[in-house]
């Protein structure tokens, strides 16, 4: 019962991590910590705008006052189950067959978002359902949109600071400022497909550190920022290019 007692200590020290001022000060104060939070809040956004309008449609049965009610336990719920996969997953990641598989997923989810199309989701109204079974429902869609996310995450980082931060601000702007990244979307359209591009480069991240490779946090940074900046750029350019075609 040895490895019992082990695994329940680890897992206790990572969640200790949350309660840790020392480790909250430091990633408050490391700037490669923010870029990390910032590179996951952008991934967020651009993954998950539309997730808001679907969330937004399974209230709207619902009278005003309790649409915002509906939809502020489902913030409570995607923090909670953050918290509890981040502290579990900070365990789990050590080992290296949990990256692999965690990679393979998210060359899996790139590969269907670039190729096959990301897949439309189910834009239920729930007619008719009961307020407490409205938000049953608005907790496992945020969980079901939250999955994704976090395994991306741990391919960037392992401390539990920077991914809790990254996964709150980025439910917040999910929530928050949607509209902003569905107009910036809809103004370049092949940014959905860069941000399955950069998941892509974060499965090959997570997969290098699998095997004892680490990339430096400079040369990942340089290629998100090459990849949304470059994107944008080859959007403008077709966009132009088939304004003059059409004049």
């Amino acid at each position: 019962m040895g490895w019992l007692s082990e695994f329940f200590r680890s897992i206790s020290d990572n969640y200790g991590h949350f309660f840790s001022w020392g480790d909250i000060a430091a990633t408050l104060s490391d700037p490669v910590s923010w870029g990390i939070i910032g590179s996951l809040v952008l991934l967020e956004g651009l993954l998950s705008a539309d997730n808001a309008l679907v969330l937004a449609v399974m209230v709207r049965h619902l009278p005003k006052e309790q649409q915002k009610k509906a939809l502020f336990y489902g913030i409570l719920g995607a923090y909670v189950f953050r918290f509890l996969a981040i502290g579990l997953g900070t365990y789990l990641i050590e080992f290296t067959l949990v990256k692999v598989l965690g990679a393979l997923y998210l060359f899996y989810i790139a590969y269907k978002g670039l190729f096959k199309g990301s897949g439309e989701e189910g834009h239920k109204e729930n007619k008719g359902a009961s307020f407490w079974k409205t938000v049953l429902l608005v907790e496992l869609m945020d969980i079901a949109f939250s999955i994704d996310s976090v395994i991306a995450a741990f391919g960037l980082s392992s401390e539990v600071w920077v991914l809790f931060l990254g996964g709150i601000l980025g439910v917040l702007m999910m929530r928050g400022v949607a509209q902003v990244f569905l107009k910036l979307i809809a103004r370049f359209p092949e940014l959905e497909q860069a941000a399955f591009l950069l998941i892509a480069i974060i499965a090959g991240k997570m997969l290098a550190g699998a095997f004892g490779y680490e990339l430096p946090h400079v040369v990942f940074f340089t290629v998100l920022i090459a990849v949304f900046v470059g994107t944008m750029l080859y959007s403008s350019a077709k966009k132009k290019k088939e304004i003059d075609r059409q004049a």
